[in-house]
């Protein structure tokens, strides 16, 4: 039995669909020596002269990336550290700038990176290309997208040129609704009411079937210039992966008090009833000798409510409330922990089985299915939980004085000795039997009283 079956009359309904989204692209090809040796040769670059060939086309996508600004009569700010908050720098000129739609800002930011390097082999004593860590800028691109709503572009702009597109599956969402004039009250990110749920599942649900390799080709060539000479000279372009995602299932309240009537009960039972044997269970795998990984469960307060996360290894699914929306939510970092069913090549032979994921954009729709598998055997488990919100205020009825005929009377204290004492002689076991009478209850509080003491008579 479901949470949302049990709590039904508090419920509106639920939503299931993607919240952040990132995918990289990158060159596939560019990870063998002999393709990055053959770029130079097609651009007529010695190894020696890498470095300034190198600097030569970053300033080409930098100054490209200033025209884009200057013809959208938009900003572009370099930032002096990288440990500022860009989304918020973006939200805020756009809300101060009105925008509605299209370029919002683009930011320069220098940040540690994998790139190309000349290094010298002294054993072999020749140079070589190869992949390093160093420092490079990157270049930031917000946009208020017609599709995917507020979104950014991430680019690399030192060699191999890596990119990402950041996006929000409920800011397309919200996109879809305005489009089919669906109404709806949103929270941040969340929805608090969706007039036609049902037609609303279905328009997220495009997501699965998207053709992302051609959008995010469009967005790559709109920022980087040097990509046309990439797929001139190898007649390819970026390979499109999913590099993180979260998939969440919004249960919609009826109210902020519905959803706190039961929510401190739910955080108590996810936090201290739930196993690591459980956690595996969530998240599709089950408690064995081959398992090779850590499992860690914890409760965090925030200005915005409670959060409870349970992480295997890189994924991790955990709960939290948005007023009145429950959130239960799926985060893949690691697909290979799943499995998909596709073709594969076992002993010699091309055939479909069960294999671990991989990040290509051709499995978003498995992420969907794991993850929604993920969030709901999550919510079944909370089914356990009983809902004591009247219980409690029955309980603290009773604890409140009262007045009658102008004489206050003292509200029942719970936990007071006497009341305890109470408590613990009527759940006496001996009383399983043949129950138990005021005299009982009456020698087990007072064993040594005698009969005929005014204190017993009282």
């Amino acid at each position: 039995m479901s949470m949302i079956n049990k709590f039904k009359e508090k419920i509106k309904g639920s939503l299931s669909t993607f919240d952040r989204m990132i995918f990289k692209g990158h060159f596939c090809f560019m990870h063998k020596k002999e393709n990055r040796y053959y770029l130079l040769s097609q651009e007529k670059v010695l190894l020696k002269d890498f470095g300034k060939f190198a600097l030569k086309v970053t300033g080409q996508i930098k100054d490209s990336a200033k025209k884009i600004a200057e013809e959208a009569n938009r900003p572009y700010i370099y930032l002096n550290s990288p440990k500022v908050s860009k989304e918020e720098i973006a939200k805020k000129i756009m809300e101060t700038d009105n925008i509605q739609q299209g370029l919002i800002c683009v930011l320069g930011s220098v940040e540690l990176c994998r790139a190309f390097s000349v290094v010298s082999n002294k054993e072999r004593k020749e140079l070589e290309l190869n992949f390093m860590d160093r420092k490079c800028l990157y270049l930031y691109f917000y946009y208020l997208d017609e599709e995917f709503g507020f979104m950014h572009i991430r680019l690399q702009t030192w060699f191999p040129f890596d990119i990402r597109v950041y996006i929000n599956g409920r800011e397309y969402l919200s996109r879809q609704l305005d489009a089919a004039g669906i109404s709806y009250d949103r929270y941040e990110n969340s929805f608090l009411n969706i007039s036609d749920l049902e037609k609303a599942q279905e328009l997220a649900n495009r997501l699965l079937t998207k053709k992302w390799d051609r959008t995010f080709d469009n967005f790559a060539h709109k920022v980087n210039p040097y990509l046309k000479r990439i797929n001139k000279i190898f007649s390819k372009g970026y390979f499109w992966g999913l590099d993180q995602c979260e998939y969440a299932t919004d249960v919609m309240f009826k109210s902020r008090n519905d959803l706190m009537s039961i929510y401190p009960d739910l955080v108590e039972h996810a936090s201290l009833s739930f196993s690591s044997k459980d956690v595996m269970t969530f998240l599709g795998r089950k408690l064995n000798n081959n398992f090779l990984g850590e499992i860690v469960s914890d409760k965090k307060f925030r200005p915005q409510g409670v959060r409870v996360k349970h992480r295997m290894k890189e994924n991790n699914i955990k709960m939290y409330d948005k007023w009145s929306v429950l959130r239960i939510e799926t985060t893949i970092n690691n697909p290979r922990e799943f499995k998909v069913y596709k073709e594969a090549m076992r002993k010699g032979e091309l055939r479909k089985t069960w294999v671990p994921m991989g990040k290509s954009i051709s499995n978003v729709y498995r992420y969907a299915q794991v993850s929604q598998e993920s969030n709901m055997r999550y919510l079944n488990a909370l089914s356990a939980v009983e809902d004591t919100s009247e219980v409690v205020a029955e309980l603290e009825e009773l604890c409140e004085s009262v007045q009658k005929n102008k004489k206050r009377y003292s509200g029942f204290n719970p936990v007071s000795k006497a009341s305890c004492d109470i408590f613990l002689a009527v759940l006496n076991g001996s009383n399983c039997i043949n129950g138990f009478s005021n005299k009982d209850i009456r020698n087990i509080l007072y064993p040594n009283l005698p009969a005929n003491s005014a204190v017993a008579k009282k």
